[in-house]
């Protein structure tokens, strides 16, 4: 490996260098291809290179690139927040831009802690959430994730928000069925609201559909209507972080959309930049920012770089490519070609236990039994192993945890751009297939062993 001044994710590692991306493809400098079934991290939904993205961007270099939030605003982060606000049909009133989705989030929860602060209600500082869940990597953030492994090395320094458990049917918390179960797991928040005292919570945040904590978890129909109507019956705020699945990830704008209800605060990040930026985004309903409007006026967050005119320019063009050439619903289709696929290759693989997901976010629960759902030991490292077999062959899919104690348990997201074709689809299962036919050849041999 080079001598390298650049902290890694492991420092030790020898990363490929990247040289370019086109479409669906990256290329490193060796020359070898790779299909980005990921998106890298569910991030570049309309692929790479495009040309109307990149001049979008450099019309607005040529203007200006950076002013500071408290000096000016800008005609693009002018036009972003309306484009967003006219998305959600004039739900979301007011936008406040960030450089990511942790931002986002942090500001989420200062928003909530605040509108009631303004209403003479101080006590309200809890952001109740779920285990299984992933909302961001700052201090604030980590606090309302209940990812086991990412929290244990703060755990002292951390909330103890996370206190209901996921929608997660395929391993049931409750030990019952949908239908039967009678939605027990949306029912929960009721309980720990009433444990805690309402009078302490400000609000309750979801992942609509769990990314990187749960493998693409999908909550059962009529889970996110319960959860509204104990929110409102409690006057709790629920938050939605759209950061992995909001602008068409899950085969409509905003994810919330599949169960018909609203929420009061929405994060997005990944899909609104769509790599060609930093930026995200928290937004807000009117309902959320009316007390602060009639009290301080100043919601206490911000970055040098929030509402960057540059970020925002991009951001615009993104939503405006994804609209003129129709790939939400390209999103859908495509999302149910590739999970008709995957469950031809499950009849195949018996290591994968669970499809799930929505749109082109589908996530593959690996298991060592799929009969009794028996994961794999952690010692294993079975989604790091099939990871980096993955890009060996060229195909790049994205980590995920699984399994109810958040220890053992493992789970890939496949989430390309929603540009693919069909036959890229296709090339993709192949190159899975190739995969998974290494990983379990390798299993069976140290098996023998």
């Amino acid at each position: 490996m080079n001598k390298t001044h650049v902290i890694k994710p492991l420092l030790d590692d020898d990363y490929p260098v990247i040289s370019y991306g086109k479409g669906i493809y990256l290329y490193d400098q060796d020359g070898k291809r790779y299909i980005d079934a990921s998106s890298g991290a569910v991030t570049a939904s309309i692929g790479h290179g495009v040309k109307e993205i990149i001049d979008a961007m450099t019309d607005q270099a040529q203007k200006v690139a950076f002013v500071y939030r408290s000096q000016f605003t800008s005609d693009s982060t002018e036009a972003l927040a309306k484009k967003l606000c006219e998305l959600s049909s004039n739900h979301f009133q007011w936008s406040f831009f960030v450089n990511s989705g942790t931002e986002a989030t942090e500001t989420a929860m200062k928003t909530a802690i605040q509108h009631f602060q303004e209403q003479g209600k101080p006590t309200k500082t809890k952001v109740l959430s779920r285990w299984m869940s992933y909302h961001g990597i700052t201090i604030g953030a980590l606090s309302m994730s209940g990812h086991v492994g990412r929290r244990k090395r703060f755990s002292s320094l951390l909330e103890d928000y996370p206190s209901v458990s996921p929608p997660y049917c395929y391993r049931c918390p409750f030990h019952q069925t949908y239908p039967s179960c009678n939605l027990a797991c949306a029912y929960e928040l009721e309980t720990v609201i009433k444990r805690t005292g309402p009078e302490h919570i400000a609000g309750f945040i979801t992942e609509p559909i769990v990314g990187a904590a749960g493998a693409a978890l999908t909550p059962p129909p009529g889970y996110y209507e319960v959860i509204r109507e104990i929110c409102d019956k409690y006057n709790v705020l629920w938050i939605a972080d759209e950061v992995m699945t909001g602008v068409g990830r899950t085969g409509v704008m905003f994810a919330y959309e599949h169960w018909g209800v609203k929420p009061d605060i929405m994060t997005l990040g990944k899909g609104v930049g769509a790599g060609y930026t930093p930026i995200a985004v928290t937004l807000a309903s009117s309902k959320t920012i009316e007390p602060i409007m009639n009290g301080s006026k100043l919601i206490m967050s911000g970055h040098t770089l929030s509402a960057n005119p540059l970020s925002s320019a991009v951001g615009l063009a993104v939503l405006t490519y994804i609209e003129k050439h129709d790939l939400i619903q390209e999103a859908a289709l495509k999302g149910d070609y590739l999970v008709e696929k995957l469950k031809k290759l499950q009849l195949l693989y018996p290591i994968i236990g669970d499809i799930r997901g929505k749109g082109l976010l589908i996530g593959l629960e690996l298991v060592q039994n799929p009969k009794t759902k028996e994961p794999f030991s952690s010692s294993e490292n079975m989604t790091a192993r099939l990871i980096s077999k993955a890009q060996k062959n060229g195909l790049l899919l994205y980590p995920s945890q699984a399994g109810t104690d958040g220890v053992e348990g493992d789970g890939i997201i496949i989430a390309p751009p929603f540009t693919i074709t069909h036959r890229q689809l296709d090339e993709t299962v192949d190159l899975l297939s190739k995969t998974l036919h290494e990983v379990q050849n390798e299993k069976q041999r140290n098996e023998v062993k």
